[in-house]
Formats: structure tokens, C-alpha cells, sequence
């Protein structure tokens, strides 16, 4: 499996041949989704949903399906009949060659006094888990946490926490647009070896482009 980085909270992954896009949003290459035989969307928030980009990768290319909970599907369904499929905790299904099931119901507590919409998480061959805008912690192992590194809903010490909650193998930041260059060292070292320990995890970060076989 090759996982490539796309902006932000956005990751490409590509197997026998077969390609699947998690979360293009706002802040992901206005082509993120393209050229994906599956999309999968973890809520409706800009920064990981945008419709434009969407639209733009299901027109070009008439197998390309989505895969995303019931707010984003209503806003999609209309126009590609049979090609947005509406998914829930505990779901399980198969897309671009890829075993997938679905954790977590809530996004994270930005604030008491903003309402919180439903988030989905996704484990990917039972391997590499994307949680979306939530600290969800799958009730299985996983070798790779795409983490939520930095995002109004948290704080470094809830980020350690979570990494040692789920135990994985390597933990790989996104959801991360909003560091600055000055900021990147910080976090780097919080969740490094050098910092308070992350549960033995590999801790890393790859730029937009960038890939990494796993």
C-alpha cells in the first residue's frame, strides 16, 4: 500500500493498481480527488469536504463512488445516483480493492456552546486508520494513526494521549494546514523520541506530495 500526502487533512492511497482519497477538502490541491476510483469523507466541515472538488471527480470519471456519512451524501446523491453511499459506526464494506470499516459517531468538542455533527473514522485493510475530527480509538489494532495533529477541537497533551491510547505502529500527521514552519519543531519534538512518550510509536510527517510505502 502507498500512502501520499495531499494538503491538510487529505491522503491518497494506492493499491494493485487502485486508487482511494480520503477527505478532500478546502485546504487539500483543488485535484486531490481526481483520478480516485473511491472517495471517503469523515464529515461535512470545508476543510475536509469540499463539493467543488467532489463534483469535479465523479464528472470525470462515471465509476469513480463516494462513501461518506448521511450530511454529505444529501448534498451529492441527487446528481449521481447509485455513486454516494451513506455509512454509519460499525459499517463494512469494500472500495478500489480496499477492506474498510467505519468507527466513531461525534466530532470532537470544539466548544460547549457549538453543536457537535457526526464524524466518521475509517480503517483501511485493518491497517491504517483515519479518524477524521475525532479522537475516536478503534477497538482494534492498527499499524498506522493518520493523526489530527493540530486543529481548533485540540491540544498537544489530548494528541500524546491519543497516540498512546490506540498503541499504533507509527503515527503520521495531518489535519495539520494550519502550523506554521515555527510551530512543526515543537510538535515534532513533543511526539518524538526526545518528548513524553508516545506508547513506542514512530512518530512523522510528510509534506504534500510526498509518499510512503506501507
Amino acid at each position: 500500500m502507498r500512502l501520499t500526502k495531499q494538503g491538510h487533512s487529505c491522503v491518497r492511497l494506492e493499491k494493485d493498481g487502485r486508487t482511494l482519497v480520503i477527505d478532500p477538502g478546502a485546504f487539500s490541491e483543488r485535484d486531490a480527488a481526481l483520478g480516485a476510483e473511491a472517495i471517503l469523507v469523515t464529515h461535512e466541515h470545508p476543510d475536509h469536504f469540499d463539493e467543488e472538488r467532489l463534483r469535479a471527480a465523479l464528472d470525470a470519471d462515471p465509476a469513480a463512488e463516494v462513501w461518506t456519512l448521511r450530511s454529505v451524501a444529501e448534498r451529492l446523491s441527487a446528481a449521481f445516483p447509485g455513486r454516494v453511499h451513506t455509512v454509519g459506526e460499525g459499517d463494512t464494506f469494500r472500495a478500489a480493492g480496499f477492506d474498510i470499516e467505519v468507527h466513531g459517531q461525534l466530532h470532537a468538542v470544539i466548544h460547549p456552546d457549538i453543536p457537535r455533527i457526526t464524524n466518521v473514522g475509517y480503517v483501511l485493510d485493518g491497517a491504517v486508520f483515519h479518524p477524521g475530527d475525532a479522537l475516536t480509538v478503534p477497538d482494534r489494532p492498527v499499524e498506522t494513526l493518520l493523526l489530527p495533529v493540530h486543529a481548533p477541537w485540540n491540544k498537544v497533551g489530548e494528541i500524546i494521549d491519543y497516540v498512546r491510547a490506540v498503541r499504533p505502529t507509527r503515527a503520521i500527521d495531518v489535519h495539520d494546514a494550519l502550523l506554521t514552519d515555527l510551530a512543526r519543531p515543537v510538535y515534532d519534538r513533543m511526539l518524538g523520541p526526545d518528548g513524553p512518550g508516545v506508547a513506542d510509536a514512530d512518530h512523522g510527517r510528510l509534506v504534500p506530495g510526498q509518499s510512503l510505502e506501507l
